[in-house]
């Protein structure tokens, strides 16, 4: 009951933060992630929500407070991948990891015992995508999906590299995603596809997105990344 309990809260806690920053991408206001995360079940939400959790700052280029970046910091140092860990999960956190650098914070404590932990390249080193080579587009955009935080404008490494190379496929794999009424793989496949060059003039993706928009609106986590795909297009400032 306990541990059920516990899930709950952070389930809550993850559906708060994406609200919030909903709101904050929307309005163009001020974001403040200290404030927006209680101190128990902050740091597990915004592993949870990823590089996402500072994303206004990103995507309008405002400064992160001090305190935001605090609590996104310690939230990198508290929960890096396990070993064995999934790719999705490792280049989960190292997006956190670069996020945080490029907004000017550090992870100055050796936490997980690696080598230059306050931003030298040895920390910054990137993981291996090679396990998305050869992938199927369906795989591929369940991938894509689930790393949509990597998703911002300048945001190069080799799992936007292999997006480049594969838009008619995650154009398909966004399709499909509508087809099966899976929204939040859309909407994250849509975000993708709003940075890459090649993506067929037939596929519709303004409306698209606006139809995912309000198919998926119950859930935070789907409207996050429609906004963040309407910023981008729109040439919001980046």
């Amino acid at each position: 009951m306990e541990q059920s309990g516990t899930s709950t809260r952070l389930a809550d806690a993850v559906q708060g933060l994406t609200s919030e920053l909903v709101s904050a991408l929307r309005s163009g206001g001020p974001f403040a992630l200290a404030a927006a995360v209680s101190a128990a079940d902050g740091p597990a939400a915004v592993r949870v929500v990823g590089a996402d959790a500072v994303l206004p700052s990103v995507l309008r280029r405002t400064p992160a407070g001090p305190d935001d970046l605090a609590v996104f910091s310690g939230a990198v140092r508290a929960y890096p991948p396990p070993s064995g860990a999934s790719p999705t999960s490792v280049w989960s956190h190292w997006a956190m990891k670069r996020t945080l650098l490029r907004l000017g914070g550090t992870l100055d404590t050796p936490h997980d015992g690696v080598p230059g932990h306050n931003g030298s390249p040895e920390h910054d080193a990137e993981p291996l995508a090679t396990w998305l080579d050869g992938a199927s587009w369906q795989s591929l955009t369940h991938q894509l999906a689930v790393l949509a935080p990597l998703a911002v404008p300048g945001g190069d490494c080799a799992v936007t590299r292999v997006a480049r190379d594969r838009p008619v496929d995650v154009a398909r794999g966004f399709v499909r995603a509508v087809r099966r009424r899976d929204w939040l793989q859309a909407a994250g496949a849509g975000r993708w596809l709003v940075l890459l060059d090649g993506v067929p003039d037939t596929l519709g993706l303004e409306a698209g997105l606006t139809f995912v928009a309000q198919m998926g609106c119950a859930d935070p986590r789907v409207t996050l990344q429609v906004e963040a795909a309407r910023l981008m297009r729109t040439g919001a400032p980046v």
